[in-house]
């Protein structure tokens, strides 16, 4: 889809469909909806007064324009009450008023900057909502479908702003939202992937493609490589598979004055079955999604490839399945990480921790400094935050702050839980070093309490997105399926760490 900002009068754009905006309680319409209803002879405020029209957010309302406006139609989209508007209803605004134009199929469509006027919202800001709200409410994974020829998709938008004064930040944001939008349906894309295609090599491959289009470093290593670098972690999760385990490097050099680089570490498990410790049958298919964290970091270094922020950043993916074949690991089985330590593996479900423990250890070795890992790591930060809100642990308050503001601007919920010292007894193991589950009693938090023993102080910040990755109804612009989370973060958190210099 084709996003652009042009100058004009709404009311006189030409387009399949024009969308503007009303505020719940608004008697009679304002702003750049008011020159629409004045050009339908007051149709809109009639609306208005007849109940029809009640500004709920989200409540699209279809009005066809009969040859009075050079648009064919206009979406009226309810923002809800004025003083509660956030750039995060502006995304969920667009991406259902863009939905149900689509469903009518147009191709060509435009909108005002939801929230730009007397809502008082960034202008900047707006144009990255509005392209985010589309692009991803507009996402759809259909790629082993057979074809519609019936469906038509949305070809164009236009952000139409009348003062030009706002045109170029709501060009920047726009151009930015595109960006950042498109990275995350291409997390999606990978994480909807069926498990026999998004194999461990095609992940690599993926990246490795990707790496190539947009000019990022790409590494992959191979089994006798990690075997040769001591990930015995990693080779232990495996070594029940048939297919050969992968470690992606991307490299990304946006400040050549630094030697500094921003670690980003994403669990790739391109398939879970729990290993000898089988997971129960139902549902499992979604554990083809056990690679989310992956898809999330690989996706966020296509953005900031693209929107080339003045900072250097090093993502590192082990990438495996977990199955119980004749050479799977067995609970009781002791592994040796990277870093000599040995753990002892009292459940082999418990895998995503000990593939992110050499590949934290491998990003020690390069010196990464802050680290952030995103995982679909535990069950138990579903029982803990629901399907809707991340988890975040680290050793690092300052870093977790900034985490934390970077998912508020993505509209992407993530709440910190405590790295309490006592919980790290339960990981305590009586013939290793440490073991990998401290049983189901706070079980995020010895998880993460896990991690940390392979970060050796390093600045670290621990996201578990198991809740969120995968959402199974439709809402706005949350698409049911894959979705994404983390990218958005992600590059926020990126953007922001360079423009700040930090």
């Amino acid at each position: 889809m084709e996003l652009k900002v042009v100058s004009g009068n709404i009311s006189e754009f030409s387009a399949d469909a024009i969308m503007v905006n009303i505020f719940e309680g608004i008697e009679y319409p304002t702003g750049a909806m008011a020159a629409v209803d004045e050009a339908l002879d007051n149709t809109i405020t009639q609306l208005i007064n007849d109940g029809e029209i009640k500004g709920k957010l989200n409540e699209v309302t279809l009005i066809h324009t009969m040859g009075k406006m050079p648009a064919a139609r206009i979406a009226i989209i309810g923002l809800g009450k004025q003083q509660e508007l956030t750039l995060e209803k502006v995304r969920g605004a667009t991406a259902t008023g863009c939905q149900q134009l689509k469903k009518i199929k147009l191709e060509k469509i435009a909108t005002v900057a939801h929230g730009a006027g007397v809502g008082q919202l960034d202008n900047e800001k707006v144009g990255q909502s509005i392209a985010e709200g589309a692009i991803l409410g507009l996402y759809h994974f259909n790629k082993y479908l057979a074809p519609d020829l019936e469906s038509r998709e949305i070809k164009e938008l236009s952000i139409v702003e009348w003062d030009e004064e706002k045109i170029p930040s709501l060009e920047r944001g726009c151009n930015r939202g595109k960006i950042i939008a498109e990275a995350t349906n291409f997390a999606r894309d990978m994480v909807n992937e069926p498990s026999n295609t998004m194999t461990p090599s095609r992940m690599a491959e993926t990246a490795s493609e990707m790496a190539k289009v947009y000019g990022l470093k790409c590494t992959i290593l191979n089994k006798k490589q990690i075997s040769q670098m001591g990930m015995g972690a990693l080779l232990g999760v495996a070594q029940g598979s048939h297919q050969e385990p992968k470690l992606i490097v991307l490299n990304y050099e946006g400040d050549s004055t630094s030697k500094t680089a921003l670690g980003l570490v994403g669990k790739g498990i391109t398939f879970d079955s729990g290993g000898i410790s089988i997971k129960p049958s139902k549902d499992m298919w979604e554990m083809k999604g056990d690679m989310a964290g992956a898809a999330a970091v690989i996706s966020t270094m296509k953005a900031i490839a693209d929107l080339k922020p003045k900072i250097n950043v090093t993502a590192l993916v082990p990438a495996t399945e977990n199955l119980p074949g004749g050479g799977a690991l067995k609970p009781g089985d002791i592994l040796k990480a990277m870093n000599n330590k040995t753990i002892e593996v009292d459940n082999t479900d418990a895998e995503g921790r000990l593939i992110l423990a050499d590949a934290l250890c491998y990003a020690r070795k390069l010196e990464l400094s802050p680290i952030v890992d995103v995982a679909t790591l535990t069950g138990a930060c579903v029982i803990a935050l629901g399907d809707k809100c991340c988890g975040i642990l680290g050793n690092n308050q300052e870093l977790i702050d900034k985490v934390r503001q970077a998912s508020d601007d993505a509209g992407e919920c993530i709440w910190q839980l405590p790295m309490i010292p006592e919980y790290g007894e339960q990981i305590k193991s009586d013939v290793a070093d440490i073991k990998n589950v401290g049983g189901r009693a706070a079980g995020t938090i010895t998880a993460a309490q896990f991690l940390e023993a392979f970060v050796s102080g390093t600045p670290w910040a621990h996201i578990d997105i198991a809740g969120p990755s995968l959402y199974r109804e439709t809402k706005t612009y949350r698409i049911k399926g894959a979705t994404g989370i983390a990218v958005r973060t992600l590059t926020n958190l990126i953007l922001t760490l360079a423009e700040k210099g930090d």
